[in-house]
């Protein structure tokens, strides 16, 4: 496994993070690195090259670390990195074998950078059939993160009898039009999260994943929340670490408020890595493969979602939690630029909007409030 040498980048990361902070950026060089680490590969199962990170159930801990390690670095470079692993478990998961063969390679040996474009506003994409087999995209995609140097996009859309359609776009091979003006944001700048119009893509066949509606299938598509969970904790355990470095240069450690507010912070990371050991012990009890297999259902896909939907829903408070209390230990003169703190609190406040927040956290209750059984035993597997 390579938490080593991913623990060196974010390092990097951390450092180069305000030069790379304005709209437009994108951390390429970060990116060449983790590609040079073999982190592009990480994602694919050990007979593809990888260590199976967000596939193989067995190391889920070590994947969601990985992904707090990037996280703490740079969001920015997490919120990529994370995409990247979505779409190779979603392709290893309902992908055939030579689709799974050829997209492993463009990871492995091509450090191509995969990523899932599914979100769109009322010119949303839609995948029209053609009668020789091939497919035509119309329409556009919103929050395309990476836009410009992602090459391995889901654009997924709807086919014209309603269904969902998982769909790969090989980006250098087909002309688009991104509107960068877009993405004015005021937190995670870099992620180059532009719109982008794909009217007149053509697609063959195999660019196609998966059946009409594999995306929205659970427990896949909630169960993925945890991966997004542990960018963002690493996100709030940077600023643990530099709220604690500024007290400690300011000579403010024998405050007696400091010490309550730090100690909270240290009380909520702690919360938080627990949680994510928490949902890799539910991953690995749930099946060898994350989710499972397509083609078995699972009669408990209700718990892990629920399980998952708990987790997203702690860590989000977690965060919001460790940015009061570092703004009310640092005040005004902390959360200046260039401190990396007024950046990443930037950076977390905007990650932390994901989308169906009270959907997650009602599924939460309807799960718990159908079960019979004692608290102690409703995450049990047995």
């Amino acid at each position: 496994m390579d938490l080593k040498r991913a623990t060196k980048i974010a390092d990097y990361c951390a450092n180069n993070a305000t030069a790379i902070d304005y709209n437009g950026a994108f951390p390429k060089h970060e990116f060449d690195l983790i590609a040079k680490a073999g982190l592009l590969a990480a994602p694919l199962a050990k007979e593809l090259g990888g260590w199976g990170a967000g596939i193989n159930a067995n190391v889920t801990y070590e994947f969601l670390i990985l992904l707090k390690q990037m996280g703490h670095g740079n969001l920015a470079v997490g919120r990529i990195y994370e995409g990247h692993i979505n779409a190779l478990q979603l392709i290893q998961t309902f992908g055939t074998v030579e689709q799974i063969t050829s997209y492993a390679r463009d990871a492995r040996e091509r450090h191509k950078i995969f990523g899932v474009w599914n979100a769109e506003a009322s010119d949303g994409v839609k995948v029209i059939p053609f009668e020789n087999g091939r497919y035509r995209l119309e329409g556009s995609k919103t929050f395309c993160t990476g836009a410009g140097y992602v090459e391995r996009p889901f654009v997924n859309g709807v086919l014209p009898d309603g269904g969902w359609q998982i769909c790969i776009v090989p980006m250098e091979q087909v002309t688009t039009v991104s509107d960068p003006s877009w993405w004015q944001p005021s937190g995670m700048r870099a992620t180059a999260s532009y719109k982008v119009d794909f009217s007149g893509v053509e697609l063959d066949q195999s660019a196609l994943i998966g059946q009409p509606g594999d995306y929205h299938r659970q427990p896949w598509l909630s169960a993925g929340v945890i991966r997004f969970a542990a960018v963002q904790l690493g996100g709030a355990e940077a600023l643990f670490n530099l709220t604690r470095q500024y007290l400690q240069k300011l000579e403010y450690t024998n405050d007696p408020y400091q010490k309550e507010r730090l100690g909270r912070m240290a009380i909520a990371i702690e919360s938080g890595n627990l949680w994510l050991r928490g949902a890799a012990d539910q991953v690995a009890a749930y099946a060898p493969m994350f989710g499972g297999d397509p083609t078995v259902p699972h009669p408990q896909a209700d718990q892990l979602v629920a399980y998952a939907n708990m987790v997203r829903t702690a860590i989000e408070q977690i965060c919001i939690d460790v940015m009061n209390l570092c703004e009310r230990c640092v005040g005004t003169r902390g959360l200046l630029p260039p401190n990396p703190m007024e950046r990443i609190i930037r950076d977390l406040t905007l990650y932390l909007r994901q989308p169906a927040f009270d959907a997650a956290l009602a599924n939460v209750g309807q799960y718990v409030l159908h079960e019979s059984n004692p608290a102690y035993l409703l995450w049990n597997h047995e």
